[in-house]
């Protein structure tokens, strides 16, 4: 986890999208410290998810501007007008971010190790060889090194998102994003990715989660954000927010989603 005072890796300024008249996401900015943890929380419909997606470029803002270290993604300004950069450069850019949705997304008809090497191979250009010995080693990273030959309909829930994981950091991305990873498994298999997940923190991987696993969030998170309608609402270190928020709408909304303190201890096994 980070310390101290540095350059933040992602910055957001203004950042708003519209879906007809209805801001998904509304004035939204917000500094990510390379090393940290951000977890994202909030009502269905709040715009955690829409926000991500536009970190990603995978939907256009109306409004603000994203920086990756330093430089504006998705536009670029050309005299007095922003435009939107080449469609060869948006690609590139989007090579930032690491992306793991709620549901897993793998080919079917390819192995673990085949799912995982496809990025590196088609986008990353690295050989086959090259590309098996990157997906192999992300494979390793989520505790899989045992079912690299295994089709996806071999693996359990746990298992197959515990693969979309390693494709994403087989792309060496600058920043991971969960979009609720773990909203599509059954409860007894989330403990194993969320343990993954711990793992990734503890390496100094910069994350952006969303999530609804509240007692999750505070044993891992450096900061957590509260969205409501498509703002920011609540945002500083986890023991505040969730067990001390400021305004009425987090108070209600955590009262019903807040269980008790997580042991920072407990783990959990990946089989």
């Amino acid at each position: 986890m980070s310390t101290g005072t540095v350059d933040p890796i992602v910055r957001l300024v203004g950042v708003t999208k519209l879906f007809g008249d209805i801001r998904a996401v509304d004035d939204v900015s917000l500094d990510i410290a390379p090393g940290s943890v951000t977890c994202i929380v909030g009502p269905s419909g709040c715009g955690k998810s829409t926000l991500l997606r536009t970190i990603n470029m995978m939907e256009h803002i109306d409004a603000g501007a994203i920086f990756v270290d330093g430089e504006m993604i998705g536009h670029q300004v050309r005299g007095r007008r922003r435009v939107e950069v080449s469609k060869a450069q948006a690609r590139k850019q989007t090579l930032n971010f690491g992306m793991v949705f709620q549901q897993f997304n793998l080919f079917p008809h390819y192995t673990a190790l085949e799912n995982v090497t496809v990025a590196p191979t088609l986008v990353g250009g690295l050989s086959r060889d090259g590309a098996r010995a990157v997906g192999r080693r992300a494979l390793e990273q989520v505790g899989l090194s045992d079912r690299t030959d295994h089709y996806p309909n071999e693996l359990s829930g746990g298992q197959q998102q515990r693969v979309a994981i390693a494709r994403a950091l087989a792309m060496e991305p600058k920043v991971l994003l969960f979009d609720e990873p773990t909203s599509a498994l059954d409860p007894e298999l989330v403990g194993e990715v969320l343990s993954v997940i711990r793992g990734l923190a503890a390496t100094g991987a910069t994350m952006l989660i969303v999530t609804h696993e509240m007692r999750f969030a505070e044993d891992v998170a450096d900061e957590i954000i509260m969205m409501d309608a498509g703002r920011i609402i609540e945002r500083g270190a986890p023991a505040d927010v969730l067990h001390n928020p400021s305004t009425d709408r987090a108070k209600r909304f955590f009262a019903h989603s807040v269980g008790s303190r997580p042991d920072p201890n407990r783990t959990e096994s990946l089989p």
